[in-house]
């Protein structure tokens, strides 16, 4: 495993001096600095810096850190808007630079959270929380410190910051985490998106997060902030416990702080600067089947056919590019996919309720007789070279790749999709390969008198004839970032750095924003076909990606190892503001074993989006193919579907609040240090946590419980009471996958089904957990529902219902009630609530009194009361054991409506 050094590392820069300082119009500062001391390692320092900074929100602060002189690159702010710093003052020049004066005293700028301190010689700068006084960010250098003051030369920039030896840091992504969640001192953290499979551990994967999370807990009070470095070129990240560098080979110095204090305010703070994670449909949460090599469409029918007979959840069904003609994107293969009998086919799932998604790589095959690349040449859509159309091969052959960049492209690209839906009425794209891949590398040409690719061998050996480019300080940069985990040229199997883009814009600035731009791309165009709410599918991703998709986590081995790293790069996204994430379950590559298959689908059915998916060279892997497998993914499943309405639910917040769909633990528990560095377990929302087997021949598991009560989501007779946070061993058979309810919350549930459509529209029953024993207590949940079609999630359009519930009990009653806005939606779907089950407490009487909208309902005759006592996994003290004769309580045969208010009260104890 690939560890680095930073101690070894010469100090390369000497830092600047700040020369003037004063309030920009905008209520920010704006000063100017000046190197201090020249020297040439890794190229000529830049000689006059501008520095802006500003309290943008109460909880967020940015440092922008930029030549004073000359424009640099930055992310586009049409692809990720956000505020502009002041323009550039043209009359700084070096001429003047002397007739500076420093003209402003003091040496900090307080917001209401966030206090920036800076020194003047040399240039320094931090952040302080102003609650606590604790250092955020502190970039000063000392001389015992192994890395440099700021550094600023076109090609390389540095900066630090010192770290208190335990925060315990986040994010940092896309890579593979052997380690887990937690950033581990030493493993490189490279930013570069680069198409290399996710079995490669601490490299640099599809995308590029340069943000991190970092938790801190004084005398058992936690605190966490997070740091953007808001910018796309190549980066090495190095964390040494006790410090960070960044190592930046472009760009700017674009910095934003969020102050928190919790996990999810970060989350909320950091998504409302990203944009918001993009709504997904209702039928995306149900489970989707794919696999590359479904050769033709019977293979297809049979593998729904398959599902249904296994009575197997399945709501979407995928083809990689098995449909194309050829591999070439927005085409059918005439034989294996002809059009009038792929209509059929979608007509008849249509019906049912089912989703049909297909995918598109970026590349554009190279054929003139090919009408999407007749269209991008009329359109002059693609990455040029030297003024030509930049070459590439991909699955189709020779490629070029359309640049995203160009508004033109955007156009044309719309338009290929909207040729391609009326051709086939897909459900959603799934966009591959946008790192972008290529099979070759350098300057390559199209070989005369051979056929290339040839159709024999793996796909994925160059075949062009190719040039290594290394004659530009584009191609071969001064400092060489880790690429690939094994400092490969930057160039390598992708486009040229020094290709160029619309404007001028160059591939070695762009690169990682390129699946970033298609996607969003992809989005609006999507988004203008029919007014639906769009469902697009990004392997690579960028710092706002999940306003526009979601995302895989890339090519998985099927093994142990890899079942286990899912977790931690599945939580890293909720983090980085993608919420809906899953992995290729039971892996994409080789061959699972089927008690790996078992265990995976029982964790997958709990990724926020549950996919099953294998490579062309993998054997058959849908999960009837074993009847163990089968058995599990029906009750792992068969959870997942009940729970829907809670999912469904969960992706609301996100979309309003940013707040992932799944969280580390520490989320919800942030002052129980336990919990830092916790990747085998995780929650859903603050509600449910899953605790899988991930090792072979375990038929128990390990899991970590916070204090409280917690109850078994497949028996909720079972309870675990934990005092303090402390580790249970539980029972896990092959079949089994722990799923636990936390204390004091609602969740609604339906009765699940084989198509979320169907399972829509079942009655509801809300489970109302109150920690064991209670005779005092609060419980809370919520509801959101609505047409899932729509573009816009939000409430107030008349196609849509929120609802609040909430429990008491106390003085001997229990009360449970609604709080409805926007009743409408609800009401028109007539749905119901049936079943009421109260967790926790000692039983409730039969007498009792119902309400709705405030009035009272008379006949209650109808009602069921069943009692079921709780059996305690952890055993009690036997004086708490006599205490505690709590029972699971459900009332069946209720008629609420969903869309109206109702209130609900009993009295306790147990009905002789």
């Amino acid at each position: 495993m690939t560890t680095v050094d930073l101690a070894s590392t010469t100090k390369i820069g000497n830092g600047y001096r700040l020369i003037s300082v004063e309030e920009s119009p905008d209520g920010g500062l704006v000063g100017h600095l000046q190197i201090k001391l020249k020297n040439n390692v890794y190229g000529a320092d830049i000689p006059l810096l501008q520095l802006y900074v500003k309290h943008e929100t109460d909880s967020r602060l940015r440092v922008h850190i930029t030549d004073a002189e000359k424009q640099r690159w930055e992310v586009p702010y049409n692809l990720l808007p956000r505020e502009k710093p002041p323009a550039l003052k043209q009359t700084v020049g070096r001429s003047r630079k002397d007739a500076y004066t420093y003209t402003l005293t003091p040496s900090e700028y307080a917001g209401s959270e966030l206090i920036f301190l800076y020194t003047t010689d040399p240039f320094t700068f931090s952040v302080k929380r102003k609650s606590n006084g604790q250092t955020l960010f502190d970039s000063r250098s000392d001389e015992s410190d192994p890395y440099s003051d700021l550094v600023f030369k076109d090609q390389y920039l540095e900066i630090s910051t010192k770290l208190p030896k335990d925060a315990s840091l986040y994010g940092l992504g896309e890579n593979t985490q052997p380690h887990g969640i937690k950033l581990y001192p030493n493993d490189p953290y490279t930013l570069y998106t680069t198409d290399i499979s996710a079995i490669n551990l601490n490299a640099d994967l599809y995308g590029s997060h340069p943000v991190y999370m970092d938790l801190r807990n004084v005398i058992g009070e936690s605190s966490t902030h997070a740091v953007l470095l808001l910018n796309s070129n190549g980066m090495d990240v190095f964390y040494t416990g006790n410090s960070l560098t960044y190592k930046v080979i472009g760009g700017v110095f674009d910095f934003y702080f969020f102050s928190g204090p919790t996990p999810l305010n970060v989350v909320d703070q950091y998504t409302q600067l990203i944009g918001r994670p993009a709504p997904m449909p209702y039928w995306a949460f149900g489970f989707h089947q794919c696999r590359w090599g479904y050769h033709n469409l019977s293979v297809v029918e049979d593998v729904v056919e398959n599902y249904k007979k296994a009575k197997i959840p399945l709501d979407v069904i995928w083809n990689d590019d098995d449909h194309m003609d050829g591999h070439k994107d927005f085409t059918l293969n005439p034989t294996n996919y002809s059009r009038p009998k792929l209509l059929e086919f979608l007509d008849k799932i249509h019906g049912q309720g089912m989703k049909y998604i297909v995918i598109i790589d970026p590349g554009i095959g190279v054929n003139t007789s090919y009408g999407v690349y007749q269209r991008g040449i009329a359109n002059d859509v693609f990455i040029k070279y030297e003024g030509k159309p930049y070459l590439a091969q991909v699955w189709p052959g020779a490629v070029n790749f359309p640049d995203f960049l160009n508004p033109k492209t955007v156009e044309w690209w719309g338009d290929e999709i909207r040729r391609f839906h009326e051709l086939v009425p897909v459900d959603g794209l799934w966009i591959d390969m946008n790192e972008a891949s290529n099979f070759c590398t350098g300057l390559c040409t199209i070989p005369e008198g051979r056929i290339c690719p040839n159709g024999t061998g793996p796909g994925w050996e160059c075949c062009l004839d190719c040039k290594n480019i290394t004659k530009t300080r584009w191609d071969d940069p001064p400092y060489k970032i880790n690429a690939s985990g094994i400092q490969v040229p930057i160039g390598y199997k992708t486009i040229a750095t020094s290709a160029s883009h619309y404007n001028g814009v160059l591939e070695y600035d762009a690169h990682s924003i390129y699946g970033f731009s298609q996607a969003i791309a992809t989005h609006k165009a999507l988004q203008g076909l029919e007014g639906k709410r769009p469902f697009i599918l990004s392997r690579s991703t960028f710092v706002g990606l999940g306003h526009y998709a979601a995302h895989w986590t890339g090519d998985n081995k099927g093994t142990w190892d890899d079942l286990k790293y899912t977790i931690s790069t599945m939580l890293n996204f909720g983090i980085f503001g993608v919420p809906m994430v899953g992995s290729d379950i039971c892996g994409f590559y080789p061959a699972p074993t089927e008690e790996l298959c078992n265990r995976w689908i029982e964790l997958g059915a709990f990724y926020p989006f549950s996919r099953d998916h294998a490579s062309y060279y993998s054997p058959r892997q849908e999960l009837y193919q074993w009847e163990t497998v089968a058995e599990s993914a029906r009750n792992a499943l068969g959870m997942r579907y009940k729970l829907l309405p809670y999912l469904y639910t969960l992706n609301y917040q996100a979309h309003t609040s940013g707040a992932p769909i799944a969280r580390p633990l520490f989320f919800t528990f942030t002052n129980e240090t336990k919990c830092y560095g916790l990747s085998t377990q995780f929650m859903l929302g603050s509600s449910l946590m899953v605790s899988p087997v991930l090792e072979e021949n375990k038929t128990n598991v390990e899991a970590l419980f916070p204090p409280g009560s917690w109850y078994n989501m497949f028996d909720m007779t079972q309870v675990i009471v934990s005092k303090e946070a402390h580790y249970t061993t539980l029972d896990a058979p092959l079949h089994v996958i722990n799923v636990h309810l936390y204390q004091n919350t609602i969740i609604p549930m339906q009765q699940g089904g084989l198509i979320s459509k169907e399972a829509r529209m079942t009655p509801f029953s809300l489970v109302i957990a109150f920690p064991i024993g209670a005779t005092e207590g609060e419980a809370k949940g919520n509801l959101f529902v609505d047409d899932d079609e729509l573009p816009e999630m939000k409430l107030g359009n008349g196609y849509s219902t929120y609802v609040d519930f909430y429990a008491t009990v106390s003085k001997g009653m229990v009360k449970v009630w609604s709080d409805v806005q926007e009743s409408k939606f609800a009401l028109d779907k007539g749905w119901i609530i049936e079943k009421i089950t109260l967790l926790g407490l000692d039983g409730i009487q039969g007498d009792f009194e119902v309400e709705v909208d405030g009035k009272p309902i008379a006949n209650t005759s109808k009602l069921e009361f069943s009692t079921a006592e709780h059996k305690y996994t952890q055993k009690l003290k036997d004086s708490d054991q006599d205490k505690i004769k709590s029972v699971m309580t459900e009332v069946k045969g209720l008629e609420l409506p969903v869309g109206k208010k109702f209130a609900i009260s009993w009295k306790m104890g147990i009905k002789a």
